[in-house]
């Protein structure tokens, strides 16, 4: 029997090692790989071509929402399931719009995260009650809106995105250029047109652009 092959993503080491042990419980299962930041969940996709990728949506460096759209334009086969605390309805839409196929809340039994594997092993989306709950519970209610601000992140590359979170989250234009291979100078050009893009000016705005559009947690 072909083994299912997992790559988890998540910045909590316990929860990991949770998930890690209930997945490779599984017979026929393996994890093929663990990672603690967005970007490096991207890079062991890539390379381990894994099956499925579990994903935290809050992670350093790159978001979960990002990184489930860079893995799937490299990677179409591989299922993503979003695993995450966080319960906002508009955070599961663009899950779902990223290329994710399921998306179970951390608060759930375990039982639901290995339903979900199973169904994704068949190419099948799955989520579960309490996601059914928050996405159907607005139904007969006004329309919402769904675009978190005034200036929509649909406005940025994917670059830019990476690196509106990687300043939100205090790295230097040094650290910056380092993570993504870039000069310096890069760098610091790529800061000025996004402030300039976004009207903002200064990294406390910059911040709060980031949190409202999901870049960051709060």
């Amino acid at each position: 029997m072909r083994s299912l092959r997992v790559l988890i993503a998540d910045d909590h080491q316990a929860l990991l090692e949770g998930v890690r042990s209930i997945i490779e419980k599984q017979p026929g299962w393996e994890v093929c790989g663990t990672a603690t930041t967005g970007r490096e969940a991207v890079e062991m996709a890539r390379k381990l071509k894994p099956d499925i990728v579990v994903l935290d949506l809050r992670m350093p460096e790159l978001n979960g929402l990002d990184a489930t759209r860079q893995i799937k334009r490299f990677l179409e086969g591989t299922e993503v399931l979003i695993f995450t605390a966080h319960d906002d309805e508009q955070l599961i839409h663009e899950a779902f719009a990223a290329g994710a196929r399921s998306f179970i809340f951390k608060s759930e039994p375990l039982t639901r995260l290995v339903d979900a594997i199973e169904s994704l092993s068949r190419h099948k989306p799955f989520f579960s009650e309490k996601v059914s709950e928050v996405l159907f519970s607005n139904i007969g209610g006004p329309v919402r809106e769904h675009a978190r601000s005034e200036h929509s992140t649909s406005q940025l590359t994917p670059r830019e995105r990476e690196i509106v979170q990687m300043l939100a989250e205090g790295k230097s234009n040094k650290e910056v250029a380092t993570i993504l291979g870039i000069s310096v100078r890069t760098a610091e050009a790529h800061r000025a047109s996004l402030m300039h893009k976004l009207g903002i000016d200064s990294i406390a705005g910059l911040v709060r652009y980031a949190i409202r559009n999901g870049i960051i947690g709060a």
